[in-house]
């Protein structure tokens, strides 16, 4: 079937779709019995039961229509049940009012009921950046096969099937573990399936129930599991698309598009839907947790969410659908890889904080898009575009001010070039200043400018903004404030001002280093400060993926995305290529695998600093370990370890109820008194963040290297931290697999101080195994430093 069939098919818009998914996670949703529902509104709330307690589903799903049943008939329970959580836990989405929502919580086997939430949506030069390239035939990328027994589940806006990123030439058949398929729906069908893009649902029966005034007929979303906006297709190519070769963006970029795990199949389950009125995409997290519940138990090996929310919840590592499900998918030996957000470069920003998700931050690449602007005194300067129109000539050149004597307002602001008169644009290229860390503000001025008749704008603004082409490959390039002064000064000193635009050219490798981005979102850990989020980093700036061929400012099917979602499956890839090569590992030890290997420079050396403002060197609360380097990743030599047992030792340290940890895990739990300590998680990170007194902590490490080694540790402390480890030498062997060691931290500062990092490696002259420590000293305990 044709693309351009498709597209006119539903009366897309010609509007630009923005999309960042970032899941808003609101565990808070009005559901309601029939028979109880003149009185008070039902919204859908999620009753969670913790492991399921049955193996056969139906028996699951009925006793859930069973208990809701208490409130009303069978037929009234039947019509108000939304999902049924039934294979990977035990659960149920109903519409229930707030009372019915109570009465059903009081059940001694319901662990809470919470009202439904919302989430938002939080390439070519990636993976040889990362050093995954197949031309090494002792790569990673070759040694695994390319991950092609590996299923990578993708939640989020669906698929757009005939994207060539999705062929499946030279795959095999599809894994014997696979037990999902291809839901048909508008303009899907079995058919769009292949070897690669194995499997295919959507779910948005919670969306519904919460959003009566959605038209399925009017909407321009597609009632399926294809997508309208792109945004799931490209995270898709990032973790697992094909070989697509001679790709690029009008001529930017050009190269191999690809994913990380090139032969890895792909599942994609469609939870986010487009609301024409606000305009925006919003994901149930019933919706999500159903869908993570089809996941489990369809085989995918990896689950991958560019997705995040807002509020963070008291006890979010419990109460958040996401975290929930991802609990029972880890416990099954599903990796679980989320989006670290992007309300960067804030502190105690990041989401998706549970210790047993995989939290990504997002770094740019060693690329970038320099746009010579040749002002009339012959001074090159080097701005950044994506702009692939024709060179502009030498052009008036106009920062919009107060000349002294006009009656004129005039404005320099970029989001307030609106308020200057046509005039004063018309036929010029336009500097503004913006303070916005964001797209935004380029392409409000670049419209406001072109609507005047202006033929181009410079904006100068923080170091960090996000480049994107402008619509209409209108010229909009961006400097930073110095650069903007310059130019400022140039356009006040001169008589008759000009500048000269050149196309955009590709820069690639030295002199381009790699930065935290700016939008990624910091730590620490706004719940539970002990545990270090986010873990890792990886390339989420600009990233060339495949598209819909409908979606705004794309070439081809492609286009350019930026954000935390777009780091996210590259880790996904990562993993899968690690779980080919060692298919015992737990999910934490892939964690772990990448944390203590990772790069803490760039991969030639250089600092890796944090965009913000202002800039600085990068820290843990930035990047976690640092950026991934999956081959370092694949023989780690030690890990540390997770698993049933060390998840429950984290909900006794963080008071969780006992028979509720009892009802999660599936057996009963008795946390020990005094209740353990959460220092002493076994986690590839130690965070202090209240240290006063002297603490000591312990840590496991798994010998999954040679049989007969001896490690060594050598610490750099935080400032003015005193770290002891003992012993001092680790030996493996046949027989000794793990070996604990203790840490005791202390401080010799007299006052409530700010984080110091340091990190803590074992070495045996082959591996370097670290691990980043991050200390923050309170002298007078919960005191706000504000003085």
């Amino acid at each position: 079937m044709e693309l351009s069939f498709l597209v006119g098919t539903k009366k897309l818009r010609t509007s630009v779709l923005v999309v960042f998914i970032g899941l808003v996670i609101i565990l808070n949703g009005p559901s309601s019995f029939l028979a109880r529902a003149v009185a008070e509104r039902s919204k859908v709330h999620i009753v969670y039961l913790g492991e399921k307690q049955h193996d056969d589903p139906k028996f699951v799903t009925e006793s859930h229509h069973q208990m809701s049943s208490l409130l009303g008939s069978k037929e009234d329970a039947h019509d108000s049940m939304v999902h049924s959580f039934r294979h990977g836990f035990s659960g149920f989405a109903a519409k229930l009012t707030k009372s019915q929502a109570k009465d059903i919580a009081a059940l001694p086997e319901v662990i809470h009921v919470i009202p439904d939430s919302f989430y938002k949506l939080a390439t070519t030069r990636t993976w040889d950046y990362l050093g995954v390239s197949a031309t090494d035939p002792k790569n990673i990328l070759n040694d695994a096969n390319m991950a092609e027994q590996i299923i990578i589940g993708i939640i989020d806006t669906g698929v757009w099937p005939e994207s060539e990123v999705f062929n499946d030439n030279g795959i095999g058949s599809v894994p014997s573990h696979w037990k999902g398929g291809c839901q048909s729906g508008e303009m899907f069908n079995s058919s769009h399936c292949n070897k690669k893009l194995i499997g295919a649902k959507y779910f948005l029966d919670a969306f519904l129930v919460e959003n009566e005034n959605f038209n399925s007929t009017e909407s321009l979303d597609f009632i399926s599991p294809r997508d309208l906006n792109g945004h799931g297709t490209h995270v898709a190519t990032i973790a697992a698309g094909s070989y697509v070769p001679n790709t690029s963006y009008k001529g930017l970029a050009g190269g191999t598009v690809r994913g990380g795990a090139p032969r890895a199949r792909i599942a994609v389950y469609k939870t986010c839907w487009y609301l024409d009125d606000p305009g925006t995409y919003l994901c149930s997290s019933a919706d999500i947790l159903k869908a993570m519940d089809e996941a489990i138990h369809d085989g995918v090996d990896i689950l991958s969410l560019s997705l995040g929310y807002e509020p963070l919840f008291p006890e979010t590592d419990v109460r958040d659908g996401i975290a929930t499900g991802a609990f029972h998918a880890v416990l099954k030996g599903i990796t679980v890889v989320c989006a670290g957000g992007n309300a960067g470069p804030a502190a105690q920003t990041v989401t998706n904080l549970a210790p047993w998700i995989i939290t990504v931050a997002a770094t740019t690449l060693d690329r970038s898009f320099p746009t010579p602007l040749i002002l009339g005194n012959n001074r090159v300067i080097l701005g950044q575009a994506m702009y692939t129109g024709p060179e502009l000539g030498f052009t008036s050149l106009v920062y919009p001010e107060d000349p002294g004597n006009s009656n004129e307002t005039f404005s320099g602001t970029c989001e307030r070039l609106i308020i200057n008169s046509d005039l004063t644009m018309a036929g010029k290229v336009v500097l503004c200043f913006t303070t916005s860390p964001y797209s935004t503000a380029v392409s409000r001025a670049a419209r406001y400018v072109k609507r005047a008749g202006g033929l181009g704008v410079i904006i100068a603004g923080q170091p960090g903004n996000i480049i994107r082409p402008c619509v209409d490959d209108f010229p909009c390039v961006c400097v930073d404030y110095e650069l903007g002064t310059n130019i400022l000064l140039y356009i006040r000193s001169s008589g008759l001002p000009l500048v000269k635009i050149q196309p955009s050219r590709t820069l690639i490798e030295q002199p381009v280093g790699t930065k935290v981005a700016t939008f990624s979102s910091r730590g620490p850990n706004p719940i539970s400060p002990a545990i270090l989020k986010p873990d890792i980093a990886a390339p989420g700036v600009s990233i060339l993926a495949a598209a819909t061929t409908n979606t705004t400012l794309n070439d081809r099917g492609y286009i350019f995305l930026s954000g935390t979602s777009m780091a996210t499956p590259t880790i996904s890839g990562v993993v899968a290529l690690l779980k080919t090569l060692h298919p015992d590992w737990s999910p934490a030890a892939f964690r772990s695998a990448m944390v203590t290997t990772a790069w803490r420079t760039d991969p030639l050396g250089e600092e890796i600093f944090a965009e913000g403002s202002p800039r600085k060197l990068a820290d843990p609360f930035d990047y976690g370990g640092g950026l991934v380097n999956p081959e370092k990743a694949a023989k780690p030599g030690l890990i540390y370890d997770l698993g049933l047992e060390d998840y429950v030792l984290y909900m006794c340290s963080a008071g969780y109820n006992e028979s509720a940890i009892s009802q999660l895990v599936g057996k009963s739990t008795t946390c020990s008194n005094p209740r353990p300590s959460v220092l002493d998680f076994n986690l590839p990170s130690i965070t202090v963040p209240n240290l006063k007194e002297e603490v000591s902590l312990t840590r496991i490490l798994t010998n999954v290297g040679p049989l007969d080694s001896v490690y060594k540790v050598a610490v750099q402390p935080p400032m003015g931290v005193h770290v002891t480890v003992t012993p001092e030498t680790l030996v493996f062997n046949s027989t000794t697999k793990r070996v604990s060691f203790k840490v005791n931290v202390s401080t010799e500062h007299k006052i409530n101080t700010g984080y110091y990092f340091g990190s803590l490696t074992w070495s045996d002259s082959v591996h370097n195994v670290t691990i980043p420590l991050s200390v923050r000293t309170q002298i007078l305990p919960f005191y706000y430093d504000e003085n």
